[in-house]
Formats: structure tokens, C-alpha cells, sequence
């Protein structure tokens, strides 16, 4: 127990020190703006696994065309680690969000198993995931605590 409060302060430590590297890539991480919003992941921090929601509002849907969405995870390093998969989306369970067709506005979840795409189970640490709707992106930090 001693190890994962240790290895949790150090983590929120970091988190204080890499917040100016979230702030430039969205001034408003997760917010509203640009018609959709990216929501924290839960749990957080997770061991293995964790759901990612977000929201795409209706004013995306305005011109009646699909809204396109890709979701990735990066780590310290801004290198691509994953791609979640969607859950609930038309195409079925476990499709990767990469350049992903949405039809519907709302309350939308994808999943990540804590898996890097070769995959291995990530090490403990801090990720970034960043969607991009329509080319537009917002990132937020996750913990994986093990």
C-alpha cells in the first residue's frame, strides 16, 4: 500500500510539471467548445482497463453528414501507444475509433484495455488521450496505477 501511494504522489507530481504540455495542445482539455466534449476516463487511475466518454453535440450534425472521430492514447513522450476501441457503435463492439463514422449525436464510450498496439500491458504512468472530431482535437491526461 506504502508502494502505490508512493508511486501515486510521484505521478501527481509529474502531472503538475507536464500540465503546460496539456495546456498547449487545448487551452480547454475535455471542455466544450467546437461541438463536442471529451470527458475524464473512469476509473482513473485504472488497472488494466478503462472507458473513455465523450459527447458529441448536435450542432456537428447540422449538415447531416457523419461526424469523424479518432481516439488515441500517447504516453510521456507524445508516441502513439493505442487506439481504443468503441462500444455501442453500429459497426459492433471493438472497433478501433481510428477515422471512425459517428451518425448520431450524444454520449458516446470507448474502451482501452491498457494495452500498447503490440499488445503488452502498459507500464504504470501517465497517458494522454486525444480525440480528434471532424480535425479538431482536445487531449486529457490518465493514470495507470498498478
Amino acid at each position: 500500500m506504502r508502494r502505490m501511494v508512493g508511486v501515486l504522489s510521484v505521478l501527481l507530481s509529474l502531472s503538475g510539471a507536464l500540465g503546460a504540455v496539456s495546456a498547449q495542445q487545448d487551452p480547454t482539455p475535455g471542455g466544450q467548445g467546437n461541438g463536442f466534449v471529451l470527458e475524464q476516463n473512469y476509473p482513473n487511475p485504472f488497472n488494466p482497463e478503462t472507458r473513455i466518454p465523450f459527447v458529441l453535440e448536435e450542432d456537428l450534425f447540422a449538415d447531416g453528414r457523419p461526424v469523424v472521430v479518432s481516439l488515441r492514447i500517447y504516453n510521456l513522450l507524445q508516441q502513439p501507444v493505442a487506439f481504443p476501441v468503441a462500444l455501442g457503435h453500429p459497426s459492433g463492439e471493438g472497433v478501433r475509433v481510428e477515422q471512425l463514422e459517428y451518425l448520431q449525436p450524444g454520449r458516446h464510450e470507448a474502451f482501452w484495455d491498457g494495452t500498447d498496439q503490440s499488445g503488452r500491458q502498459v507500464a504504470s504512468g501517465i497517458y494522454f488521450m486525444q480525440i480528434s472530431v471532424n480535425g479538431m482535437s482536445k487531449t486529457r491526461k490518465m493514470y495507470v496505477l498498478k
